[in-house]
């Protein structure tokens, strides 16, 4: 009789529920350490809400438009044996956003440090020359707390280690964003310059914890980039590299369950062993989630099956914002407008509790315009461009009824527009699309509409937060936003290798992707954080 060597065992087989960023990058490596590797996507096109709107001759970024912090994408592209400023090219911007303020002043934000305080200091004087400080103070956070961003949370007791304890005299866990800027900076202004950043964890703030100052940090240290083609050309390019990997992509086709095998799990728990799709069903050794938490398992996951992650958990939990979108072809250009520009109203604060506590529509809200063709003119017809229009808004609520309020909200964003110097906008409008909560909820599957999933704080943190391998099912697996370490590109593409790591050291295959940039990396953070 013969055997089968172990050299000719059959590849462990895995399944990757949806083609976003996280689930991309998890195919990525995966792939390149011997796995078979099937995406399954419901849209017709890869990159979940990092994709590209095409329409009319005018592309446009469907969700995030910065990309920051590339070094975690670079070392995947190059442990798949691609460079990634050679498959994507980016251009890093200078200034890399304008800061207009409704209560008066404008800062051109760049990491070029006397500039910056030059224009700190037509604001206020005594917060210029607090720059320095704020950078050097969040260089050493940043360094200290980036092994936490590359290490799964699984229990309570991971934050008793003792390289966790030595972190909270710098992090501040009482203190919130904005109460940590005041330390640097007086003048209101000047700190929600470096505070709106908080928008991507979809929180205010007041409210949101003091670690994340290290965010605008991020933007002054590594720069804020542009890829050629926008954000979605960086998952057109991944989704390409992994089918030359050998991973297959099945797109617009819906997974309408994970195939669970009852009592095969440890200690007598469910077993993911496939999915069943809208056209077939498809066996694997194990499941990776790259979908909205909150809908996905309540959609996928029988409840039976979610002892932790109940229906009643997950809608007990906090969420984050959502977002009022306008996608515009424009006849011509505004080339005085910068290619990111942040308005922030004079009433700010009213218009957090309006998201955040009231849920209803601000009547002089703040709002983000990206002017991408001042940069970039791959992405409009010669003589054109686009404007990319968001403004926060809350998620879902029983007090917006987006089908008579989007008409209303659309006609004031055009007028907050003037603002920042987009004027006559109206008639020069040649393609359009709208996305409200409801729309992100219904095209996307995000649970409320809210955009960043579950908020950042502290008690939706860490080992708080859905883990990586999840805790209900065994032999599956999150990546993306909704799980540790949170949203935003750069940590969802950490929450891929976290997740990948766990996967294959369960499954018994040994990853086949260099660590020793990470090490080295982490041997540096050691050195500034000490």
């Amino acid at each position: 009789m013969l055997r089968t060597s172990s050299r000719e065992k059959q590849p462990k087989r895995v399944i990757i529920v949806g083609a976003g960023p996280g689930g991309l990058a998890s195919a990525m490596l995966l792939a390149r350490s011997g796995v078979h590797v099937t995406i399954i996507e419901k849209q017709a096109r890869v990159g979940g809400r990092t994709s590209t709107l095409d329409q009319d001759g005018y592309k446009f970024d469907i969700g995030p438009t910065f990309f920051l912090y590339p070094r975690v994408l670079k070392e995947i592209f190059a442990d798949a044996g691609y460079d990634l400023s050679r498959e994507v090219p980016m251009k890093r911007l200078d200034p890399q956003y304008r800061l207009i303020f409704g209560d008066g002043g404008q800062i051109d934000a760049t990491s070029d440090i006397e500039r910056m305080e030059k224009q700190i200091g037509a604001i206020s004087p005594h917060d210029a020359v607090e720059f320095k400080n704020f950078l050097e103070h969040n260089r050493k956070k940043l360094a200290s707390f980036l092994p936490v961003l590359e290490t799964p949370f699984e229990k309570w007791s991971d934050l008793l280690k003792p390289e966790m304890l030595k972190l909270l005299p710098l992090m501040k866990p009482w203190l919130s964003l904005d109460g940590d800027l005041r330390t640097h900076f007086k003048d209101e202004r000047i700190r929600l310059g470096f505070s709106f950043q908080s928008k991507y964890l979809g929180m205010s703030p007041f409210r949101c914890p003091s670690l994340f100052s290290i965010l605008s940090f991020l933007e002054y240290e590594h720069g804020v980039f542009h890829p050629i083609g926008g954000c979605g050309a960086v998952t057109a390019a991944m989704a390409r590299i992994a089918k030359e990997m050998g991973v297959e992509i099945l797109t617009e086709e819906p997974v309408e369950e994970v195939l669970i095998d009852n009592g095969t799990g440890n200690a007598g728990r469910g077993k993911a062993v496939g999915v069943r799709t809208s056209k077939r069903r498809l066996q694997a050794d194990a499941v990776v989630v790259n979908a909205d938490f909150a809908d996905a398992m309540r959609k996928l996951v029988p409840s039976k099956y979610r002892r932790k992650w109940s229906d009643k958990n997950i809608a007990s939990k906090t969420y984050s914002c959502s977002t009022f979108m306008m996608y515009l072809g424009i006849d011509g250009s505004y080339d005085d407008v910068a290619h990111h520009t942040i308005y922030l109203a004079e009433n700010y604060r009213q218009n957090l509790r309006d998201i955040e506590d009231t849920h209803r529509l601000s009547e002089n809200p703040s709002f983000y315009v990206q002017n991408a063709s001042v940069t970039d003119s791959t992405l409009a017809p010669e003589g054109h461009s686009t404007l990319y229009v968001l403004l926060p808004v809350t998620h879902e609520s029983e007090h917006v009824n987006w089908s008579r309020e989007t008409a209303r909200f659309r006609q004031m964003a055009i007028q907050q527009m003037e603002r920042i110097g987009i004027k006559d906008v109206e008639r020069r409008i040649r393609t359009e699309k709208i996305i409200t909560p409801r729309g992100w909820s219904d095209e996307f599957g995000l649970f409320k509409g809210a955009t960043f999933s579950m908020k950042h704080s502290l008690d939706q943190m860490l080992h708080l937060r859905p883990h990586n391998r999840f805790e209900d099912v065994d032999s599956m697996y999150l990546t993306g936003g909704g799980t540790h370490p949170g949203s935003g590109l750069p940590v969802i593409f950490q929450s891929a290798r976290i997740s990948s790591r766990l996967l294959m050291q369960d499954l018994g295959v040994e990853p086949q992707w260099s660590t020793s940039s990470e090490l080295m990396m982490d041997n540096n953070i050691m050195q500034v954080a000490s």
